[in-house]
């Protein structure tokens, strides 16, 4: 039985307890941040958008680059937002890849290539850059590279805008308009 002295004293726990806090990136070896709720994967683009699919996720790829000081930033103050952090990590799973990295990466067609051709092929030009991915790998293969994404963030947001890409991304926005006039009609 819940008495009102114990009544009170929980609610003054709740009020007192810290905000859940954001979990801290790493500087990996290779010289990107990571932070452990990224996807572990074997790098081939069909499985991964399959797995997040099925977990009810988004796959989204993120382009880094050694020394970059916008992907320090947005891990060091976007991605530790704890709004920010929880949103994405529950709604997407993000693979983090090297813009002159080499680590094979299996694309939607079959084609194996070495990360910094993968980039190429998609014609990233700065860092960070994210690729939002289709919620299904169907058809993907006959589409040229281009044309395989839903929507991309190329280069850093402001955190508000940031976590509207995302927003816009699992809302599926890009079905019906461009992200400035979604976001400009959210009033985000």
């Amino acid at each position: 039985m819940l008495t009102r002295r114990s009544a009170l004293a929980l609610a003054l726990a709740v009020i007192a307890a810290p905000a859940r806090a954001a979990t801290a990136p790493t500087l990996g070896e290779d010289g990107l941040y990571h932070f452990d709720w990224y996807l572990e994967s074997f790098l081939d683009l069909k499985d991964d958008i399959d797995t997040a699919t099925k977990n009810g996720k988004r796959l989204a790829i993120m382009w880094g680059l050694k020394g970059c000081p916008s992907c320090r930033h947005m891990h060091e103050v976007h991605l530790v937002d704890p709004a920010i952090q929880d949103y994405v990590k529950t709604n997407f799973d993000i693979v983090h890849l090297n813009v002159i990295g080499a680590r094979e990466v299996t694309d939607f067609d079959g084609a194996k290539l070495g990360e910094k051709a993968f980039s190429q092929r998609y014609g990233i030009r700065f860092t960070p850059t994210i690729q939002f991915m289709p919620e299904s790998a169907e058809g993907l293969a006959a589409k040229p590279p281009f044309e395989r994404e839903v929507a991309r963030m190329a280069g850093l947001l402001e955190p508000p805008e940031f976590l509207a890409m995302f927003r816009y991304v699992k809302e599926k926005g890009y079905e019906k308009e461009l992200f400035p006039d979604w976001l400009k009609r959210r009033g985000s």
